[in-house]
């Protein structure tokens, strides 16, 4: 059984920083492109960085570049976001799975508010 487990999340005012970490059981993700998606209230779950298996090539959306690094490690099996210069809009509900998502690997996620 596949299980995924977010934590790191908090709040913290404007410019502060938070770094997430995603552990996954059950499943090697030395292989697989992961990724960190977000979610507030009313709105869907959306992709905010990946990280490509093959050549560790990252990629974030707009709103995140320069702030935000995602990186893993194999050997703990565990994914990470880095995220500085915080901002009241990247208040949201974090997750990570795979990209493209794997509906049976969504976890209970891990909250991060930023205060202005």
């Amino acid at each position: 059984e596949v299980q995924v487990v977010e934590s790191g999340g908090g709040m913290v005012q404007a410019g502060g920083s938070l770094r997430l970490s995603c552990a996954v059981s059950g499943l090697t993700i030395w292989y697989l492109t992961w990724a960190w998606y977000r979610q507030t209230p009313g709105k869907e779950r959306t992709l905010v960085a990946r990280l490509r298996w093959m050549d560790n090539d990252a990629f974030y959306i707009d709103s995140v570049k320069g702030r935000f690094t995602i990186t893993k490690d194999n050997a703990k099996n565990t994914i990470y976001l880095q995220m500085n210069s915080l901002k009241p809009e990247d208040t949201a509900t974090y997750f990570c799975n795979e990209d493209p998502p794997d509906d049976e690997y969504w976890g209970k996620g891990t909250q991060v508010t930023v205060s202005s």
